[in-house]
């Protein structure tokens, strides 16, 4: 689960791809699902049967009650198996050691390009030494900037003499926040389907290439959208779909829906008339319409005066509808 505890953030990067919804914001969301309580990101854990939480921002050490208080809570319901991890850009010790109490597994700073160069004579260095003086693993992870390839040599070497246990390394993005900067930067997109800057694993490549003896990770674009959260979306769905919905092997659901403003009426003569199983209807009152089995839609639509379609959906909280496709009538 990926359980984003607030968008505020110390540092100014210009190349952070938070959205517009979380960025300098003190907001709380478990994956899609915006919560007010560390009991509902439990519930979002168990609904998509979460084997660990990666605990995001903004910088969580600065909501470091939420944060600990999440730890605790996610420990405690799943045991301690369930791993979590945590990217920070702060270096305060005592806020380190807190999470460490709290039950942290793992710890991955994000230190800012200015400091790349000077690692091991930065407050990181520190940082570095206490969460592992605590029993956390402790790593660096950082967007891999075209034009930059010196600096994350260096940093990357740094790694290697503090001693630390990785590097992820991380295909950088253009967002609905970022573009701008990445623009001016004179950055474009590698090509017309991805949003993944061009030039970016190139430069990743060639670090992977270097004889190190830290562990190095890259991790693509299209690797995070189309593994990491197709994998993500397909368990949530095995347990979120009801009865009328389809699960496809991208991990959506594929549902009929009929837009009308009498639901009830709609769904009564649907039994009534055409024989459908009350299992197969759903009035789903937030988006004020009738669902019904895609199956069953087909062969009925053309008989009925009313907007009909296939829709294919996220199993999210969001519920982010992918396609639409509209069902003809007579």
């Amino acid at each position: 689960m990926v359980l984003l505890v607030t968008g505020r953030c110390t540092r100014r990067c210009a190349y952070c791809p938070l959205s517009a919804q979380k960025k300098g914001k003190d907001v709380f969301f478990a994956n899609e699902k915006r919560i007010k309580k560390v009991g509902e990101a439990l519930e979002e854990a168990t609904l998509m049967d979460a084997l660990g939480t990666g605990i995001t921002g903004g910088d969580p050490l600065l909501a470091i009650q939420r944060t600990t208080d999440s730890i605790r809570a996610l420990k405690k319901q799943f045991g301690k198996d369930h791993h979590v991890h945590l990217y920070t850009s702060t270096v305060d010790g005592n806020r380190i050691g807190r999470v460490a109490r709290a039950g942290l597994d793992e710890i991955r700073f994000h230190p800012p390009l200015g400091l790349w160069t000077r690692l091991e004579r930065s407050a990181f260095a520190d940082a570095f030494r206490i969460s592992r003086s605590k029993g956390m693993t402790a790593g660096l992870e950082v967007p891999v900037i075209p034009g930059h390839g010196k600096e994350l040599m260096a940093l990357v070497r740094s790694a290697e003499a503090l001693g630390l246990d990785f590097v992820n390394l991380n295909e950088l993005e253009f967002s609905e926040t970022n573009w701008k900067a990445l623009r001016a930067m004179g950055f474009d997109v590698k090509d017309e389907v991805s949003s993944a800057v061009d030039g970016s694993q190139e430069l990743a490549m060639s670090i992977l290439r270097t004889d190190l003896t830290v562990p190095v990770h890259y991790c693509s674009s299209s690797f995070k959208d189309g593994v990491q959260l197709r994998r993500r979306i397909a368990r949530r769905a095995r347990n979120v779909r009801r009865p009328h919905e389809v699960l496809t092997d991208d991990g959506t659901l594929l549902k009929g829906v009929i837009e009308t403003d009498d639901p009830d009426g709609v769904a009564d003569q649907l039994v009534r008339e055409y024989g459908v199983p009350g299992k197969l209807l759903w009035r789903d009152d937030e988006k004020g319409r009738l669902e019904v089995a895609p199956w069953v839609l087909e062969e009925i639509a053309p008989e009925l005066a009313l907007p009909s379609f296939i829709v294919e959906e996220y199993p999210t909280a969001d519920r982010l509808e992918v396609e639409r496709t509209p069902l003809r009538r007579h």
